[in-house]
């Protein structure tokens, strides 16, 4: 019986070893950091040429994030490979064998990938911010104001929750091709897309990220934006019972099916 401990270890050497999860994760700092900053960047200088609602609900935490878009796919890919790898290589076999308690293996990796997609997020999230904030000039708002540090800190969470609900979905397919077949175009088209529909869009604000994301809102209506029938907390809670089903459903899978 292999022992708490040992399984964290080597979960651990399984992610630091293998060169593709380690440069997900600088893409997704990267990325989100760089796009980020560009946008801060520009919204700073054509600020006045935004319509008048637009600049009424200007929300310089929100835009400090824009590049969460693209940053949150690579931590999908980042989760995805994390599990899928397993089964793609055949090392579920080895791995089964070495730990053969399925509830200590699958939650000892998702337990040290998720804490290190956390801190990966946080990361990116504060610096995110504060580079943003620099680039915003007089635009610009400071971490001590009103729900600015709970955006912050939330952004950070976001990242990492995404990346833990990409591995529960790689559990349950058990294929790194065909969960990014379906999470990628689903963050990145569908979600998107389905937000912007009407009648669409009141089931598309409860998809993981579109509930997720509002936990880095502190304007009301930023930037033009709909009400949503939840607040920044409420909709975090959306994401994270995404995460448990999508965690739940993993584990059922890897239970009653064989390697």
């Amino acid at each position: 019986m292999a022992s708490v401990p040992a399984v964290l270890q080597s979960e651990w050497t399984k992610i630091r070893t293998v060169a593709s999860t380690t440069w997900t994760l600088v893409s997704a700092f990267v990325v989100t950091v760089v796009v980020g900053a560009l946008l801060c960047a520009l919204l700073a200088s054509t600020f006045d040429e935004l319509p008048p609602a637009e600049q009424a609900t200007f929300d310089p935490t929100l835009v400090s994030f824009s590049g969460m878009v693209l940053g949150q796919l690579a931590m999908v890919v980042f989760g995805v490979l994390v599990v899928g790898t397993e089964y793609s290589s055949g090392m579920i076999r080895t791995s089964l064998a070495a730990v053969p308690q399925r509830a200590t293996f699958l939650f000892g990796k998702i337990a040290v990938a998720g804490l290190l997609a956390l801190t990966v997020g946080m990361a990116t999230s504060f610096l995110s911010f504060f580079l943003g904030q620099a680039l915003l000039g007089d635009r610009a708002t400071t971490i001590g104001e009103e729900n600015v540090l709970r955006a912050v800190i939330g952004g950070g969470l976001y990242m990492g929750l995404i990346a833990i609900f990409s591995m529960g979905v790689a559990a349950m397919l058990r294929s790194s091709m065909l969960s990014l077949g379906i999470l990628m175009p689903f963050f990145f088209l569908v979600s998107q897309i389905l937000a912007a529909v009407p009648y669409a869009k009141d089931v598309a604000r409860y998809f993981p990220d579109q509930a997720g994301s509002k936990i880095m809102q502190v304007v009301p209506l930023a930037m033009n934006s709909e009400e949503a029938p939840y607040g920044p907390w409420g909709g975090l809670g959306i994401m994270a019972l995404w995460v448990a089903a999508a965690l739940l459903g993993g584990f059922l899978v890897l239970k009653k099916r064989d390697a």
